[in-house]
């Protein structure tokens, strides 16, 4: 037990680290975590014993795991229906080229320019064909374009973009089994009944129970997330649907949804964000630089290259086009999730699966400092969201409220 606090305490101390830096250079939190993963992840491997920062124990792990459940059952509440109908044909057309371009472009690359065989081509163009709900999620939130039109079709883009690689991850390498269609079926179910189950719920118990809500919701995701491993998806996966079938009870009481991101940002992200960071092998990537600048290279090339014509579609000023063009191009989540995937299946080697997670970590970095720093719509943040001299409104822990 000793150990587990003093790790947990390192691994906040990281986080607080990360924070203080994402203050004072201006940058997303989610992106200093990931740095800051990164550089605590070389030194360890450097100069501590192997497996002393601990990033392979189960219960950090778990509460990584846990983090990115939330922060998509997040991003899935933000997706008002109305908004999204209205945004329909925008967010399928774009999040379908966000999949199909990189996942054709990177999949050549490996197997025509690097030599790869074909399975380990294919699944290359799988890791590096998605896009990163959870890094935009956090840009979307810290930035404020949650609240508005222009993020909530960044990230209805994203979601059809990763279910394009969920769907050609478990049609290339995984068998459809009856546990699939258990999996389909129970969840569809639920997720039929959530919303209305969550209703009864809240006016029963709510506002007089602590926090019932909240156990509620996580009952579930926890619930319908061991079910998806156990037929062989992700559990990340139906947490995004959830979170957009409960939308409306999340737009009619924004203290409970403030509590939950203090939950996820405060505790649980930083574990998901700093372990992400952490994984990379640098040494590895430094033997072979061609390789991963290559890998890197394709999937850059081909998001940008597929996206820019098709988002200016959609959206006709400079600055739009082009930040929404680079947040499709990040990439972690099921990135991560795919290469690991084709580790443990043996589908790619060691050293092919430390190549695609350090061109999956730096797509989640580079894009999005280039989208900060220098194509933002400012003229889109919602208008006198925080005046001069103001301070922003404290997420209150009073469980009472609840």
């Amino acid at each position: 037990m000793i150990g587990m606090y003093a790790l947990a305490a390192a691994w906040l101390a990281l986080a607080i680290l990360a924070t203080v830096l994402a203050n004072r250079l201006k940058v997303s939190m989610a992106l200093t975590e990931i740095c800051v993963g990164m550089a605590a992840g070389f030194a360890a491997e450097r100069w501590l014993p192997p497996g002393a920062l601990g990033a392979d124990e189960p219960w950090l792990r778990f509460l990584a795991g846990a983090g990115a459940v939330l922060l998509t059952f997040l991003a899935g509440a933000e997706l008002e229906p109305v908004v999204l109908r209205a945004k329909a044909k925008e967010v399928l057309v774009v999040g379908a080229v966000g999949f199909v371009a990189p996942f054709l472009g990177c999949a050549a690359v490996a197997r025509f320019v690097l030599g790869w065989d074909p399975a380990a081509s294919w699944l290359a163009g799988v890791a590096l064909s998605t896009t990163s709900m959870a890094v935009v999620y956090a840009v979307m939130l810290e930035t404020g374009f949650n609240r508005t039109e222009f993020g909530k079709g960044i990230l209805g883009a994203c979601f059809v973009n990763d279910l394009g690689t969920v769907i050609a991850l478990g049609l290339l390498f995984a068998p459809f089994t009856r546990r699939t269609v258990v999996f389909l079926v129970v969840s569809a179910l639920l997720i039929a009944l959530l919303p209305r189950l969550t209703a009864g719920l809240t006016r029963r118990y709510a506002y007089r129970t602590a926090a019932i809500r909240t156990k509620w919701v996580l009952a579930v995701l926890f619930g319908l997330g061991a079910l998806a491993l156990w037929s062989g998806s992700e559990a990340v996966l139906p947490a995004y649907i959830a979170g957009m079938v409960l939308a409306g009870a999340a737009a009619d009481d924004h203290h409970w949804i403030r509590r939950m991101r203090t939950l996820t940002i405060g505790f649980l992200t930083p574990f998901y964000f700093l372990r992400a960071g952490a994984l990379v092998s640098l040494p590895a990537v430094a033997a072979a630089p061609l390789v991963f600048l290559l890998l890197f290279g394709a999937k850059s090339a081909s998001k940008i290259f597929g996206l820019f014509p098709v988002v200016a579609r959609f959206r006709r000023e400079r600055n739009e086009r082009w930040y929404y063009t680079l947040m499709m191009s990040t990439g972690l989540t099921f990135g991560t999730i795919s290469a690991l995937y084709g580790l443990s299946h043996g589908i790619v080697s060691r050293q092919q699966y430390s190549f695609l997670v350090a061109v999956v970590i730096a797509s989640a970095v580079i894009p999005t400092l280039i989208a900060s720093f220098a194509f933002t719509p400012r003229h889109l943040l919602p208008a006198a969201d925080a005046p001069p001299g103001a301070q922003p409104p404290r997420d209150e822990d009073g469980l009472g409220q609840e």
